[in-house]
């Protein structure tokens, strides 16, 4: 049965993105870049609600207290499809870094450039990372945060992967705070799986990591480590 209801969500997921895009992208350049936030905040809300009712998979926000008031880098925990939407609804409008060939992808691609987001070509080594710090230096003073998936692809649950240093940089140049953003999605929505197993993710928005004029690298550690231990105590309180 909840193999149906992963499929019933798939198709409602596919149709429903398909359609929001047409109509975002329709009508996004008519309204300031803050509209056009709330118009893909209100689309993923819709979309989570269908996963809730469908697949009876929810899911819980904890550690809202622990956001800057100021632009910040967020560094998001990257194992299933579903922080892809999420990640709308938690915390300020937040530019995503990603790779260049979305942007092409029609009316799916267009609503992300609509949204500012960092278009990068990965295989360009150093050039990659030039861009990440040009352009999201350019919307930290523009007043919106920066979200950036560091393992670069999802991993499967459970593990993770050595980060990338191009946002680390960033935080470390542009000396704004990173905030780790640890959920255990991957367990309910594998990252390549149709099932969506019925529970009720659980997503911690940790500490503030100073950044200002740090070794990226010594950064990175202090995000992957909050990442890791704060998964671990999110399974040992789901599976407890």
């Amino acid at each position: 049965m909840q193999w149906l209801r992963s499929l019933v969500f798939t198709v409602f997921m596919f149709a429903w993105t398909f359609v929001y895009a047409v109509f975002f992208v329709s009508v996004s350049w008519l309204f300031p870049v803050p509209v056009r936030y709330r118009l893909a905040a209100w689309y993923a809300a819709r979309l989570l609600a269908g996963l809730r009712v469908i697949c009876r998979l929810d899911y819980e926000v904890s550690g809202l207290e622990n956001l800057p008031a100021e632009p910040h880098l967020m560094l998001w925990k990257h194992s299933s499809a579903w922080e892809t939407f999420a990640q709308f609804l938690v915390g300020p409008p937040k530019v995503l870094v990603l790779k260049r060939e979305l942007i092409f992808i029609p009316f799916f691609g267009w609503g992300l450039a609509q949204l500012r987001s960092i278009a990068i070509d990965r295989g360009a080594g150093a050039s990659a990372v030039t861009q990440v710090i040009s352009q999201g230096s350019a919307r930290l003073k523009e007043g919106l945060s920066i979200l950036v998936y560091p393992e670069g692809t999802r991993v499967p649950a459970g593990e993770t992967r050595k980060f990338g240093v191009s946002g680390a940089l960033l935080a470390s140049r542009a000396g704004c705070l990173v905030v780790p953003v640890t959920h255990d999605a991957g367990y309910y929505w594998s990252r390549r799986g149709l099932l969506k197993k019925p529970g009720t993710i659980r997503l911690v928005v940790g500490k503030p990591i100073q950044a200002a004029g740090r070794d990226p690298r010594e950064i990175n550690a202090e995000a992957q480590e909050a990442i890791v231990t704060t998964l671990a105590a999110i399974r040992q309180r789901a599976e407890g």
